[in-house]
């Protein structure tokens, strides 16, 4: 069994001396807790309602209905979960999320709608109970934000956000506009996981153009205003990574070389599956386009995902954060496309 291995290997002095793997047994000991909690907790509900239903069917008392139909659906939630849970399977997917929000093509109103997702997916976190911390925060000078990055700390932070990547639509009448004429903006979202330090890939310091600056926008309490800022850019492949929200310019260093790894090595595997793709032709998979779903706030309310067709009408609930509904959807879909490449 995986957890009788790991807390052997945690009772080895050996394993304590290296920093990086004791952090990395204990947080995949605490995940294979949860994971075994879940499945008591399935097979405890299902043992009760089994009971109850026993009892009723003896004691031939309809009272218990409403009981029994209660405890059903908790164990109907239970389930999908345990289900949802099965399907991240990625190599990165326990891992914690590192998510950006870039304004996209769109002026003013491109800004505004960056700043309403980022509203969306802090809301999102403390919904699911991620440990949500803003990284870095550009206002724009008039309306808005021009990018954010935000880290989500907790199990499959970045199973659930991966799916989130790509460009967001917003069709709207601009508040921007005295026309009252409808607008359509574009912003870009990135994911990628947080690694761990044993994951650490080197990375030549030549390659890198390192600058400290004095932090700003609109980060509130969330980002500190002293000049350790730091923006980090890899020449090769020019991804910019940068991070402004420790007061440290240390802190803030490794935290954005550590985003930098990631991005990095999440281009190396794109570009291997573009080779792929490429050796495939016509057989590679066309539909997952750039621009993944749609927000139509006029003339009507519609939230549409184009990769799977998932929708919701209930527009301002998605916005205050309720977009399970399309990771749910998107997990379900990329689990069906790797079945069908098997």
């Amino acid at each position: 069994m995986r957890l009788e291995t790991i807390e052997a290997a945690l009772v080895d002095p050996s394993v304590w001396s290296d920093q990086a793997k004791s952090t990395a047994l204990m947080r995949e000991q605490k995940d294979v807790q949860r994971i075994l909690g879940m499945y008591e907790s399935l097979v405890t509900q299902y043992e009760e309602l089994e009971m109850l239903c026993e009892m009723a069917l003896e004691e031939e008392d309809d009272s218990m209905e409403a009981e029994f139909v209660e405890g059903l659906a908790t164990l109907d939630k239970t389930l999908k979960k345990a289900r949802l849970e099965a399907l991240l399977s990625g190599e990165y997917d326990k891992q914690n999320a590192i998510l950006s929000i870039h304004a996209g093509s769109g002026g003013l109103d491109a800004n505004d709608w960056a700043e309403m997702l980022y509203r969306m997916y802090l809301r999102w976190g403390e919904r699911r109970g991620f440990k949500v911390e803003i990284l870095d925060y550009l206002k724009d000078d008039t309306a808005g934000l021009k990018s954010a990055t935000i880290r989500y700390s907790g199990p499959n932070a970045y199973g659930f956000l991966k799916s989130e990547k790509g460009v967001h639509r917003i069709v709207r009448i601009s508040p921007f506009d005295s026309s009252g004429r409808r607008h359509t903006s574009f912003a870009a979202i990135d994911v990628i996981p947080e690694l761990d330090d044993e994951e650490a890939i080197d990375i030549n310091p030549v390659d890198l153009r390192i600058d400290t600056f004095r932090s700003g926008g609109a980060g509130g309490q969330h980002v500190n205003t002293t000049d350790s800022a730091v923006r980090i850019v890899h020449l090769p492949t020019g991804v910019v990574v940068q991070c402004q929200n420790e007061r440290s310019q240390i802190k803030n260093r490794a935290t954005a070389m550590k985003m930098l790894m990631a991005k990095l090595i999440v281009l190396k595997e794109q570009e291997h599956k573009e080779k792929i793709e490429d050796i495939q032709g016509d057989f590679s998979q066309i539909s997952w386009g750039s621009q993944i779903r749609s927000y139509v706030f006029h003339p009507y309310q519609l939230v549409k995902d184009h990769r799977t067709g998932a929708e919701n009408g209930q527009l301002q609930n998605v916005m205050d954060g309720d977009i399970d509904l399309f990771i749910d959807a998107y997990l379900i879909g990329e689990k069906s496309d790797d079945t069908d490449e098997i």
